[in-house]
């Protein structure tokens, strides 16, 4: 984990800090589950004193390097930078009529300014301990942007000096205290605690158990388990590398096992964990900033997300078949699979999850709706001895909540740093402006330029700091046309996240391939063919917004789109693989793509054109017959 999740590379021997770290990190979730109860404060008191402590515990936990992290206790200088750390944001919380009134008029103190720079700067550090550098490079540049804007041609703005631009990062609530870092410190955060209740019930492993049941007794039934497994984990996972490796050291050695190639297990690992991002009711954390940007109720986008979601499944497990059937793999035996007695003895491990949608989906808040399942699983951990929890260990887990928050805390706060420049400066519009120009108005060129805007954006970044850089600076391309604004934001969060299995810099697939011990390009490459529905469906639901359930999303209307994009989804990822019923040459793999483009298409007859296509290849691969070594299987 620590290898490839640098959220992981924390400090395994603390020594007398452990105390210090347990008691911090438990106060921060005793916070944040108390002003859930009661109401939260202020944005910026609540934003500070979660940033502040957060910070704090990045200094004490994360190391400067991390080939350092097995050297036993806290260098004086990290304890020095997390005291001044935890100032600096509690500095706000004690002066905060002052900074919010006062300095408006008379303007900020020498002092101030001082405490701000030392802010913003601890930030960025703490962000390149826990995240990683490229967010914090693209913050650099846009406190650059915005210090030197007068000297930059086309996209340039008045500038700002350094005062004036460090006291608007740190004492506004536009920039590092603005929605991301608010939606952080009251919903996220609780999400987030309540996936580390729910890793306590032991509900990983139910999922892997479920997932293999339904699926491993069919060809390549150990890829298909591992696409359902890390589908269903990703609910409540904030990271797609993290879900790569957690899910991938159990599913990647089944798939090797079974015959698949290292490269195509860790593709397969890294493309359903990547997929998790994606997948309602949490959306990797960004569903609630989305909501925010949106005024779409949060409730109504996991609605929204659910037929996307489905889509990009639909496509990774069929390429995951056509490989499978390629190779001959067929599925476990029925000796092989988890019992179903077994499972319906561990069904009540559903309930925190049935009951935390179905509170949202009946319109309760998703604070209220995470607190009842915090104490749903909670309470759920007592009914098996081997998940019961003693009073120490309740505590531990209350500090495994906030070591669980520290990157999304971090990401947040970096984001809203990028996120304020662009505000302040009225980068976005300008950026919209060129991208425009760049396409001379041509609405198919717009959206693949912003496309790979989103892809080098997201390269690096977790999911919801991903979310809000392209958010704020793609976005706005698309918004100059009529395009549904939720159409918008998840055409660039899809865009967004596939940067984590896009090659060069394919993140959840080099973490895949170091468990398989595969080559991490080849394993990319082969992620992207994989989930190359998600490539074409942000096409699909801009272009046809039914599938995200607007406009004239009648039962009829979603019906046929799905089905159509389905058969789309089969013909594009037998193309990707190059097998259907049996191989493909290299003009039926063209022909294939051709007929998947136009089912997809929002048009009657281009769809039934590329029905046809696809129906004469299915005729034509049927005539073929099968291999010989699916015969032999059959036989």
């Amino acid at each position: 984990m620590a290898k490839y999740d640098k959220e992981s590379a924390f400090r395994t021997n603390l020594g007398p800090w452990g105390w210090i770290t347990l008691i911090l990190g438990g106060a921060l979730t005793i916070f944040q589950l108390y002003t859930a109860l009661r109401g939260a404060y202020v944005s910026m008191i609540q934003g500070a004193i979660h940033l502040g402590a957060a910070l704090c515990l990045v200094y004490l936990l994360y190391p400067i390097k991390s080939t350092m992290t097995k050297r036993r206790g806290v260098p004086w200088y990290d304890a020095l930078l997390a005291i001044i750390a935890l100032f600096t944001n509690f500095y706000i919380v004690y002066n905060y009529e002052r900074l919010i009134n006062d300095a408006i008029i008379f303007g900020f103190t020498a002092f101030d300014q001082i405490v701000a720079t030392a802010g913003i700067l601890l930030l960025l550090e703490a962000t390149r301990r826990v995240v990683g550098l490229p967010i914090v490079i693209i913050a650099i540049i846009a406190l650059l942007y915005g210090l030197f804007g007068a000297y930059i041609p086309v996209i340039g703005h008045a500038g700002y000096d350094w005062p004036s631009l460090a006291t608007e990062m740190f004492y506004s609530s536009s920039s590092i205290f603005g929605i991301p870092i608010q939606i952080s410190s009251t919903y996220i955060y609780l999400f987030l605690f309540f996936g580390v209740m729910l890793v306590k019930t032991n509900i990983g492993q139910f999922f892997n158990d479920i997932a293999l049941r339904l699926t491993g007794r069919y060809t390549g039934g150990t890829a298909k388990a591992a696409v359902a497994a890390s589908g269903l984990q990703g609910m409540v996972s904030g990271s797609s590398v993290a879900n790569t490796v957690g899910s991938g050291s159990f599913t990647i050695p089944m798939m090797k096992n079974a015959g698949f190639k290292p490269h195509f297990a860790a593709a397969t690992e890294a493309s359903a964990s990547t997929g998790g991002q994606i997948m309602p009711p949490i959306m990797g954390a960004a569903a609630f900033i989305m909501a925010s940007y949106t005024g779409v109720p949060y409730n109504e986008i996991i609605l929204i997300a659910i037929i996307p979601a489905v889509l990009y499944f639909s496509g990774v497990f069929m390429g995951t078949h056509f490989e499978a059937r390629r190779l001959g793999i067929m599925g476990l035996a029925k000796e092989q699979l988890p019992k179903l007695k077994n499972l319906a003895k561990r069904l009540d491990l559903f309930a925190p999850l049935v009951l935390i949608i179905g509170m949202l989906l009946l319109g309760f808040t998703p604070t209220y709706a995470a607190l009842y399942a915090i104490g749903a699983a909670f309470v759920i951990s007592f009914f098996r001895k081997d998940t019961r929890m003693s009073f120490k260990e309740i505590i531990k887990i209350l500090e495994e909540g906030a070591r669980t928050a520290l990157p999304v805390i971090a990401a947040c706060a970096t984001a809203g740093i990028i996120a304020g420049t662009v505000t302040t400066t009225g980068l976005g519009p300008k950026i919209a402006g060129g991208i425009i120009d760049l396409a001379q108005g041509q609405f198919f060129l717009v959206m693949f330029f912003t496309m790979i805007a989103c892809i080098i954006l997201g390269m690096g970044l977790p999911t919801t700091a991903n979310y809000v850089v392209t958010a704020t600076m793609a976005a706005p391309a698309l918004l100059a046309f009529d395009v549904p604004v939720i159409a918008v934001h998840m055409f660039v969060f899809y865009f967004g996240i596939v940067a984590d299995i896009t090659p060069p810099v394919c993140l959840a697939a080099y973490a895949g391939a170091g468990i398989a011990r595969a080559n991490p390009m080849k394993a990319g490459v082969t992620a992207v063919k994989l989930a190359i529905a998600a490539f074409i469906i942000p096409y699909m639901f801009v272009s046809q917004p039914i599938l995200l359930l607007q406009g004239d999303a009648n039962a009829a209307n979603v019906s046929i789109a799905v089905i159509s994009a389905l058969l789309g989804m089969a013909a594009i990822s037998s193309s990707m693989i190059g097998f259907f019923v049996s191989k493909l040459n290299w003009i039926e793999r063209i022909i294939l793509v051709a007929g998947g483009l136009l089912l997809v298409y929002p048009d009657i007859t281009f769809s039934l054109i590329g029905l046809a296509i696809f129906a004469v290849i299915t005729a034509i691969q049927f005539m073929r017959g099968k291999p010989d070594h699916l015969k032999e299987q059959t036989s």
